[in-house]
């Protein structure tokens, strides 16, 4: 069972990713895909990957309220007794897993980065000490609960869509009288990139040296019309908003191409866009770890190199 996420009218993409996970467990374990979709029936057409869609639908679901969405999921828990409820290491996830854990009486696996069965158990590869060592856990019995890391997993494909079973639960009474209310959504800034949906990235790091010298590879990046991002020391410096961070502490990216400058490949920062489809790196250091996830790479100095691809791209 995955927990679907959205905002407005829109299905997260991490939602589909983690369906896609979903699929292929429930066919090693011999089971369903199940999707709990609170408070939007119309999203059920954009979860055409799963095999049933739950609906629980009550005025208190229509924005996310912690306390309505632990009401409700409790509820679907104790109806449908899912093996596992897969959900986003995010907001809602950090939220309400620990919680759902308790109400449900089951094992919670965090900020994992691979889950599989091995024929005898569910296992998951998680992440602790912010990232620097990798565990291997059971998730062993008839239930449990993951949050995943963004990126972890590839989407469902276009030929899993269909016509979902859709199933609707009635929402618990104690939705009508919650202690917890939305006062207000404050939209992000208009300068508030989401990096996260940008095909192509520029991202600078330590190797920048200053913040003066950002105004080369931001020039690079207005030449491509693309997003400029960084590592975790260059928002820590505060030359950039933290919106545009990639890494562990970061977002999670995946575009169709990832040009990294100056950036030395910390696993934390690895693990925020190894899964971009193409990688250039240009580290002076030709020992960085970014080139073993690089498919193109140069040791060339940056300072060296931008302005050269700034003439390219504007021939």
């Amino acid at each position: 069972m995955v927990l679907a996420e959205h905002t407005g009218a829109q299905v997260s993409e991490g939602t589909h990713e983690l369906i896609g996970k979903a699929r292929e467990l429930a066919f090693e374990l011999g089971g369903v895909s199940e999707v709990v979709l609170l408070g939007s029936p119309a999203l059920a057409d954009q979860l055409g990957a799963a095999d049933v869609v739950v609906s629980v639908e009550h005025p208190a679901l229509l924005q996310y309220v912690p306390e309505a969405y632990e009401l409700a999921l409790s509820e679907v828990l104790a109806q449908r007794s899912p093996r596992l409820l897969l959900m986003g290491n995010a907001t809602v996830g950090l939220d309400l897993a620990a919680a759902l854990s308790v109400r449900w009486d089951a094992p919670l696996a965090a900020y994992a980065c691979r889950l599989g069965f091995d024929g005898t158990a569910v296992t998951a590869t998680v992440q602790i000490l912010g990232g620097k060592v990798f565990t291997e856990v059971e998730l062993p019995g008839e239930r449990g609960i993951v949050t995943v890391l963004g990126g972890a997993f590839s989407a469902a494909s276009e030929s899993s869509q269909s016509t979902p079973e859709v199933v609707h639960i009635a929402p618990p009474p104690r939705l009508d009288a919650l202690r917890m209310s939305l006062l207000e959504v404050i939209a992000a800034a208009d300068d508030d990139l989401d990096i996260t949906s940008a095909e192509m990235l520029v991202s600078v790091g330590r190797g920048i040296d200053s913040q003066e010298n950002l105004e080369v590879v931001q020039e690079l990046a207005d030449a491509l019309r693309v997003p400029l991002s960084a590592s975790r020391p260059v928002i820590d410096a505060g030359w950039l908003p933290k919106a545009r961070q990639v890494g562990q502490s970061g977002m999670k990216v995946k575009p169709k191409a990832y040009i990294a400058l100056g950036i030395s490949g910390a696993p934390e920062h690895l693990e925020g866009m190894r899964n971009a489809e193409l990688i250039i790196a240009c580290n002076t250091d030709a020992g960085a770890p970014i080139f073993a996830v690089a498919h193109y790479g140069t040791t060339l100095d940056l300072f060296d190199l931008v302005p050269e691809l700034i003439g390219k791209v504007r021939g």
